[in-house]
């Protein structure tokens, strides 16, 4: 696949690896993109703008203002016109401005803005990037969704032999390709994510709920819909709006309201993930006034919410794939293997609240997938926007198969 038509902005800091970079736009122009560089102003020093502009075919950027014609540089243009945006090379100092939100430069303001998939390509000496401090400031970008294009390990700069060598012109360029044709693959596909908590009315005031915070379900929304599937998120009380082009959100607030949303949307989707933490029970009669606080310790009769997903399961034809949620607390694969069966899945994520930075609220989460195959697949710990690219790439090879039945 070309690169025809795709819009691909490179933004250069001030590290000996920007030599690479001419290499990297003759690859990408041969290919039929269009490329628009910025540049922090230390990084002319490594590598001319002359020599850039002449092989991109536009002017490269450096300050905000353009002084010869007396013309603003927007950011916001630069990152709205983007299909990819590539920081490299990326040294240690500009990647701590990222983490920390720091804007001191055309190039950084343009970062801040970016809507589409963010690549960074980290070159520095060898105890530099080692140093606890560029390790978390790379961990926390990753963390943020984007992609890390880890550093080859050799001869540096310094004479010192290691980790830090930026990646070579066509390892980026394959990096790129390799998103788009993913992203051109997923754009028939229409995907249906749940996520978060619901809440069962106990009287006007009070609820029964729990402690999901969807963001499990917005990293799978993201990471489906930056590869140009059509999401349509289903979320419960206090998941945050999404703003992606590819994402359409409805919200609820019971397991009744997720039902009705999830059944109306099932049949036209491929792929269903159901990511939400919904209520098993909800109060038989739930009161109309406030209940007081009295003598008398008040029961609350509990009765079972609909199980959507058993109800989706008994929907599913053969060319969906549907992909539920196991938190267990205890004998955690065989109550997920129950569920995969019960339920009529295609495959389930099991997350245990024993293990350390998984389950609700944390940003990371550790996962097993078990499929109706009886396979298994542990994963390490890893950031939630990687749990769901790995989900991603599970569910499109059940897909496949699914299909070709």
């Amino acid at each position: 696949m070309s690169l025809q038509g795709k819009h691909i902005l490179i933004g250069i800091s001030a590290g000996i690896a920007a030599y690479k970079i001419p290499f990297l736009v003759r690859l990408l122009k041969k290919s039929g993109a269009e490329v628009q560089i910025v540049m922090t102003p230390s990084s002319a020093g490594f590598v001319t703008p002359l020599t850039l502009s002449t092989l991109s075919q536009r002017p490269v950027l450096i300050e905000p203002y353009n002084s010869e014609n007396g013309q603003w540089n927007s950011h916001v243009e630069l990152s709205l016109w983007a299909d990819a945006m590539l920081i490299a090379p990326a040294t240690a100092n500009t990647m701590a401005k990222m983490v920390t939100g720091i804007t001191d430069n055309l190039l950084l303001a343009t970062y801040l803005s970016a809507r589409s998939q963010v690549f960074i390509a980290p070159t520095m000496d060898l105890d530099m990037y080692l140093h606890p401090v560029t390790q978390e400031n790379i961990s926390k970008l990753r963390k943020m969704g984007h992609q890390i294009l880890e550093p080859n390990t050799g001869e540096l700069a310094s004479g010192l032999e290691g980790a830090g060598r930026m990646q070579e012109p066509e390892e980026i360029f394959q990096a790129l390709k390799d998103f788009f044709e993913k992203k051109k693959s997923l754009s028939h596909l229409k995907v249906l994510i749940s996520a978060g908590p619901t809440y069962e009315k106990i009287d006007p005031v009070r609820f029964i709920g729990n402690h999901s915070t969807g963001k499990m379900g917005i990293s799978l929304c993201k990471v489906f819909a930056s590869f140009g599937a059509e999401v349509q998120l289903i979320s419960g009380p206090g998941v945050p709006d999404v703003n992606h082009p590819q994402i359409n959100q409805t919200k609820v607030t019971t397991a009744e309201d997720m039902l009705l949303e999830c059944v109306k949307h099932f049949p036209t989707s491929d792929i269903t993930i159901m990511a939400a933490a919904i209520a098993d029970f909800k109060p038989k009669n739930p009161a109309e006034k406030k209940i007081k606080k009295g003598n008398i310790t008040p029961v609350i009769e509990l009765i079972p919410t609909p199980d959507v997903l058993f109800n989706l399961g008994k929907q599913k034809k053969n060319h969906q794939v549907l992909i539920g949620f196991a938190l267990e607390t205890d004998q955690e694969i065989e109550h997920a293997k129950q569920k995969l069966e019960r339920k009529n899945l295609d495959f389930i994520v099991l997350n245990s609240l024993r293990d350390s930075g998984a389950g609700f609220g944390h940003d990371t989460n550790r996962i097993t997938i078990i499929d109706k195959n009886g396979n298994q697949k542990a994963f390490p710990l890893k950031s939630k926007d990687e749990v769901a690219n790995d989900i991603l790439e599970y569910s499109l090879e059940i897909l496949q198969n699914t299909t070709k039945e």
